[in-house]
């Protein structure tokens, strides 16, 4: 690891008592993120309903997925192994039920990325949080690593779709390549970028 990071070999599954701190913190990171404020434009609109979402996708990658942290609850990451039985159509609709519901976006956003989903085993990246001021120590990347260790040794690919241009870049630096054109999500909304890593793609550590 780069100087500054930090050793999170002690990562264990998000647990019940997890669970509001791992919220707090998925909201936290990405309350500012370009996809979050497309889905919930204004600052009310956004902290009231963008805890919610981050709620439910925590929900859905701790009963379909897997849902890590640090031991320091510092860094959170939602995987999905789509070579087990990803959640359908009817148990998303269940977990994203009583997010503004008047919302078309919350579903529009799902819909928009499931058309692009590559059909091949691999494991999804949903999210991936740090918390706001211990960015860029390499924590993150040290995070992402255990898990695209854990795909190089199975030969399994990897799978996110970058909602910024800072998250790209960083994904870049762990092998991961774009998939394809960006996706622009409608209504003037920001791009996102499908990225592919095969694997033994390599990548830098830690950061």
């Amino acid at each position: 690891m780069g100087a500054g990071s930090r050793d999170v070999r002690a990562v264990r599954a998000v647990r019940d008592a997890d669970v509001p701190g791992a919220r707090e913190l998925l909201h936290a990171a990405f309350r500012t993120d370009p996809v979050s404020r497309w889905i919930f434009p204004g600052e009310e609109h956004c902290e009231t309903w963008h805890p919610l979402l981050f709620s439910a996708f925590l929900e859905g990658a701790r009963r379909y997925g897997t849902a890590e942290m640090t031991a320091d609850g510092t860094a959170v990451a939602l995987w999905f192994d789509t070579r087990n039985e990803p959640p359908g159509l009817e148990e998303t609709g269940e977990l994203l039920g009583g997010v503004d519901p008047a919302n078309p976006r919350v579903h529009g956003i799902g819909e928009t990325t499931g058309g692009i989903h590559p059909h091949e085993p691999h494991a999804y990246l949903q999210a991936l949080a740090v918390r706001p001021g211990l960015q860029s120590r390499g924590i993150g990347g040290a995070l992402l690593r255990l898990t695209l260790d854990r795909c190089d040794k199975e030969e399994l690919p990897a799978y996110l779709e970058a909602s910024s241009a800072r998250s790209r870049a960083f994904y870049e630096r762990h092998g991961f390549a774009l998939r394809g054109a960006p996706l622009r999500l409608p209504d003037g909304g920001p791009p996102m970028w499908p990225m592919w890593r095969e694997p033994g793609a390599g990548g830098a550590t830690g950061v």
